[in-house]
């Protein structure tokens, strides 16, 4: 068995952006994908990204990391897409276990990674959440539900799976496991608070 892979769900449409893509705004000198992408890479650890099949400027985001990527034809369907073609990507390396690393987290850092890598013991599900316990991401599966994994549906992620099985709570700093940004008005707050 390998290790934990991390598959990084990039096939959303970005709807509620207004026109903009999320996933291309400008975060530490680059699009916020390829940063989150490099943060992943910098685990070691194998990193998939989906991506619907139209999306040049977010295949171009990533030119030159060495990152699998995964189209999903059937991407509009929702996230469980992308998870379904992530589970059968981790279960082809042979990993031991897979993070789910959603690419619109801004404030996760390396050693929130760290944190969640060595909370693994690819035997439980850990999910990243605030100090005050509200849950966030990233979500570390274990392989053996994986196959559990490719079955979803909807638009509800892994909803239903977390659900099912028991989750054990990893407290991240801050807000790092919940502060995603799916609007304009969120990004002018994040920036107005980096500033």
């Amino acid at each position: 068995m390998g290790g934990v892979a991390i598959l990084i769900p990039a096939a959303g449409a970005s709807s509620r952006m207004r026109g903009t893509d999320k996933l291309l705004e400008t975060v530490r000198d680059q699009p916020l994908l390829r940063d989150r992408v490099t943060l992943a890479l910098g685990t070691g650890c194998a990193v998939a990204v989906t991506l619907p099949p139209e999306t040049a400027a977010r295949r171009a985001a990533l030119n030159g990391l060495n990152v699998t990527l995964l189209s999903v034809p059937d991407a509009a369907t929702g996230m469980s897409a992308s998870l379904r073609t992530g589970a059968e990507w981790a279960m082809a390396q042979g990993a031991a276990a897979l993070m789910i690393l959603l690419p619109d987290l801004p404030d996760l850092t390396a050693s929130d990674m760290s944190l969640m890598l060595q909370a693994n013991d690819s035997e439980t599900i850990l999910r990243a959440c605030n100090m005050d316990g509200t849950p966030g991401h990233p979500v570390i599966l274990p392989a053996r539900l994986l196959p559990e994994l490719t079955q979803i549906t909807g638009d509800s992620g892994a909803r239903d799976l977390l659900r099912a099985h028991p989750v054990i709570p990893v407290p991240l700093p801050g807000q790092h496991a919940t502060t995603d940004l799916d609007t304009p008005e969120a990004w002018a707050a994040w920036r107005a608070a980096q500033s």
